[in-house]
């Protein structure tokens, strides 16, 4: 369980009374309570990778109603994909690359198009 304490609203106004929020879960993993919070606080990193895959590889949806196709389809955008997010990352953290803000991740339509622009 995880209980938040809020003070603040987002827009950083105090708030009167603060607001309390209690979540749950229920799960089978035999890890410390801390280390589950960790990997349900990154969920939302599988999500935006999950969302990026599909949409900036245009694989939303597949082509074919036959799931061999839709198989080899799909694993050629996985090969794909790693390719991208390899050259991304190699161009993007050379000493040459185009100074930018850091971040932690990027997109790799974010990249395609910075090389093409390039």
């Amino acid at each position: 369980m995880r209980v938040v304490e809020r003070t603040l609203n987002k827009k950083g106004q105090g708030l009167l009374t603060p607001e309390i929020e209690i979540e749950g879960w229920w799960t089978t993993l035999t890890l410390q309570e801390s280390e589950i919070l960790e990997l349900y606080c990154d969920h939302a990193t599988t999500e935006q990778l999950h969302s990026e895959f599909k949409t900036d590889l245009d694989v939303e949806r597949l082509p074919s109603g036959k799931f061999k196709t839709n198989e080899l389809i799909l694993a050629i955008a996985v090969l794909v994909y790693n390719i991208l997010k390899l050259i991304g990352i190699t161009g993007l953290m050379d000493e040459n690359a185009p100074v930018r803000h850091k971040a932690k991740r990027r997109r790799v339509r974010g990249f395609r198009k910075l090389f093409v622009y390039i």
